[in-house]
């Protein structure tokens, strides 16, 4: 048995939050767009491991989130905090001969599957539970998961219920499959199935010509299926020496309603071996469809319980907590270096753009009436946002880890043309310290 410890604080603070948009767009909501606040978790928990046989381990985890958010956080909430189960599984592995093992587990407990595009995030902080910035939740609520390897080849079957807010359930169940190749020499390929079972969770449709409210139909999710291929290179010699390439694409459909929707990403890695502090550059390119307002047929990209760390599938690190990964594409890159192996310094820019105009960008909060007085949802110009993050990680001790970073997002046209003139700029920051035993 071994025990184990989490816990972290982190203090932020921002200016503008959202570009100080609901000065224009609600200005009755009292939102006040210059906030700090303090926020911390604790996750103790217990594991086991037994040998139950000659080719046959249990094993499983039990472990519990209490959070809390001292002050008024980005989404206007505040003094709020929850104590929740995270970890709560029982699983079995072991060989069962001609090279194949096996993994089975039931319960509460983490799973990601590729590259975190889909299938990651199974729990939701902030709000009424407190430590929207950590996020410390991770675990799916309930989660039976079978595995099954041979060799560099293993299968994945999978059944999920997030742990979703009390206030915002939708209801959400998943069932699906994933198959992965793990090359010795570090590349890999794979395909993720996904097939929404039971959701009340609703989809927005953009107006016809983008004239107008977005029409919203309740429970859409359900029956949405998704399937998607993601890859990675190996080290490569010659000309190619030092360089990376990822790619992720993933298609949508739906029996229940007419939807077809896709997303992607493609990425290019060079790390400088022969420079000193080991900087290594990262541009990508990634591209969620929005609904085409010419069309009867619903092209929202759904994108389901992906990563949202700048490091993984954020859409920009200010905007990340503006758009989700619907209707918006962006060119990124990121810029780290190591002056120790203890400090790391990471830049990341971001010009993110609408896909689709007159669309709902995130959901449909954005409806307004113009100064014609027409009623129009998303944006009318594509540029959106170019954001830019500085953030610096230290590893105090083997148990010790500090962050602090420093953002700033500048509006593009389409966010001006919602204001009428020039929003203000977004800027923020943040240090936190994590302890883990």
């Amino acid at each position: 048995m071994r025990g184990h410890l989490q816990f972290g604080l982190n203090a932020v603070a921002e200016r503008n939050l959202f570009w100080d948009l609901a000065t224009t767009t609600n200005p009755g909501s009292g939102f006040d767009p210059d906030t700090e606040w303090l926020e911390g978790y604790i996750k103790p928990g217990v594991s086991f491991e037994h040998r139950a046989g000659p080719a046959a381990t249990l094993y499983g985890k039990l472990s519990a989130v209490s959070s809390y958010t001292w002050g008024t956080e980005a989404f206007d909430t505040g003094d709020t905090g929850e104590t929740t189960l995270e970890e709560a599984y029982l699983a079995l592995r072991g060989d069962i001969g001609a090279g194949l093992s096996y993994d089975l587990s039931l319960g509460a407990r983490e799973l990601t599957l590729g590259t975190g595009m889909l299938i990651a995030n199974g729990a939701t902080s902030g709000f009424e539970r407190g430590a929207l910035k950590f996020g410390p939740r991770k675990a799916w609520e309930r989660a039976a998961i079978g595995r099954l390897s041979s060799g560099n080849i293993s299968g994945t079957a999978f059944f999920l219920d997030p742990n979703e807010l009390p206030s915002t359930d939708g209801g959400n169940e998943l069932a699906g499959l994933d198959l992965r190749f793990d090359d010795p020499a570090g590349g890999y390929l794979g395909a993720t199935y996904v097939d929404v079972l039971a959701s009340d969770t609703p989809y927005p449709q953009a107006a016809p010509d983008g004239s107008g409210a977005p029409t919203v139909t309740p429970g859409a999710r359900e029956g949405t299926r998704t399937l998607g291929f993601y890859g990675q290179t190996n080290p490569l010699g010659g000309a190619l020496e030092n360089w990376s390439f990822t790619g992720e694409v993933a298609y949508q459909w739906s029996d229940q309603i007419d939807l077809e929707a896709w997303a992607g990403r493609v990425t290019a890695g060079y790390t400088f071996a022969d420079v000193a502090w080991s900087p290594s550059l990262t541009l990508g390119y990634q591209t969620f469809s929005g609904d085409d307002p010419d069309t009867a047929t619903l092209e929202r990209f759904d994108p389901l319980y992906y990563q949202g760390s700048p490091s993984a599938w954020a859409t920009g690190s200010k905007s990340a907590s503006t758009f989700i990964n619907s209707n918006v594409n962006a060119l990124t890159a990121a810029l780290r270096f190591q002056p120790s192996p203890a400090d790391t310094w990471t830049v990341r820019y971001a010009h993110i753009r609408a896909n689709e105009l007159g669309s709902p960008v995130q959901f449909g909060q954005a409806t307004r009436v113009d100064v014609d007085g027409n009623v129009v949802s998303g944006v009318t110009d594509a540029h959106l946002a170019d954001d830019l993050f500085v953030e610096y990680s230290r590893i105090i001790n083997r148990n010790t880890f500090l962050t602090a970073g420093l953002s700033v997002s500048f509006p593009g046209a389409g966010i001006d043309d919602v204001v009428g003139g020039s929003a203000d700029t977004w800027t923020g920051g943040f240090v936190n310290v994590v302890v883990n035993f």
